[in-house]
């Protein structure tokens, strides 16, 4: 097998869609099976505090996609990436060598869509956060009200315009950085919304996809196709607010074809667990399909009965609350990697 390549992938007006997946865009790079890629992701709230988190690159991003070409949902996502070798029924392997922040800071916006939007008056909220890589650490920096109700994706608030005050003195949380969103072309035709994520992938939003993790995807088109965006520095399980803290991320990828999986959504593999995601509108609907999607994969795994799998997640599984907030609800479930057969 050849040497993998080393490619660099920049986020350019030329790179990115902005809130939407298309299988029918043409690559903007092609890579062999195994290839590692230094990809730019951006952030689509860096108007959130524009003096902070924008670039001149950045800044070119927002000023040459027009607000009538963002859409039908929020994110920026950089590709597609053609993976020669990817066959429809096929899994692509995305493996997260390292992430880096661009800039040092990031933005969670309670939202129009977040889980208690009504409970706060139907008002929302900026808080700006820095994150200190060397420490492992991010801090808040400032908040202030959001002027009126985000319409528009990418939209730039003037730091003149709002009152910037302090928040969350004295605490500070851990770094988890991740990629909310990634994945491979859907099947569809035409442009798919970047909110809900889905079997290809895409805003998945699990906060454990960082640096030494794996995420598994069913190819559904030649080449795979794929794309990453929405770039977190941390996210708690359920994203209640509507956001992580979005912030730019260069990621440090290696993109694999597996002949002969079989995975039905994306798997997630950590050094310590495997997690199997569904979807649906109704959190218990999602529950449900979760286990059996649990089930079937350690049938296929570990040489289980169907029956043998349920009771083993019954009595060692975990079911995570993905996120509520991106449309269609998420639930991960998580099964250990250490079990031993006596």
């Amino acid at each position: 097998m050849a040497e993998p390549k080393f490619h660099v992938l920049r986020a350019t007006p030329q790179t990115v869609q902005w809130g939407y997946f298309d299988r029918t865009v043409s690559p903007v790079l092609t890579i062999n099976s195994g290839d590692v890629v230094l990809m730019e992701s951006l952030t689509h709230h860096a108007g959130d505090a524009p003096d902070l988190m924008m670039d001149k690159n950045v800044q070119h991003v927002y000023d040459s996609i027009s607000s009538a070409d963002r859409g039908p949902g929020v994110h920026i996502v950089t590709g597609p990436i053609f993976v020669r070798g990817a066959e429809v029924g096929d899994v692509l392997e995305c493996r997260v060598l390292s992430l880096q922040p661009r800039l040092p800071y990031g933005s969670n916006f309670e939202a129009n869509w977040g889980l208690l939007y009504e409970e706060f008056g139907h008002t929302e909220h900026v808080v700006i956060w820095q994150a200190d890589v060397s420490r492992g650490v991010a801090r808040a920096v400032f908040q202030y009200p959001f002027p009126g109700k985000l319409e528009i994706p990418g939209t730039i608030t003037d730091p003149s315009s709002v009152e910037r005050r302090p928040a969350l003195s004295q605490i500070s949380i851990p770094l988890r950085l991740h990629l909310g969103t990634a994945g491979v072309a859907p099947a569809e035709d035409g442009r798919v919304s970047t909110i809900p994520p889905g079997q290809f992938g895409g805003n998945v939003d699990n906060r454990w996809f960082g640096p030494g993790t794996s995420m598994y995807y069913p190819v559904l088109n030649t080449g795979a196709l794929f794309w990453a965006g929405d770039s977190h520095f941390a996210e708690g399980d359920g994203e209640i607010s509507g956001t992580a803290i979005e912030g730019h991320l260069d990621a440090t990828l290696q993109l694999i074809v597996h002949k002969g999986l079989r995975i039905h959504n994306p798997v997630l593999q950590t050094p310590d667990t495997w997690m199997c995601h569904a979807f649906h509108r109704d959190l218990n609907e999602a529950m449900r399909l979760a286990a059996l999607e649990a089930i079937d994969f350690l049938v296929a795994r570990e040489n289980l009965t169907r029956q043998e799998a349920y009771s083993l997640l019954s009595v060692a599984g975990d079911f995570h609350v993905t996120q509520v907030v991106d449309d269609v609800k998420g639930i991960h479930a998580v099964i250990r990697r250490d079990f031993r057969r006596p």
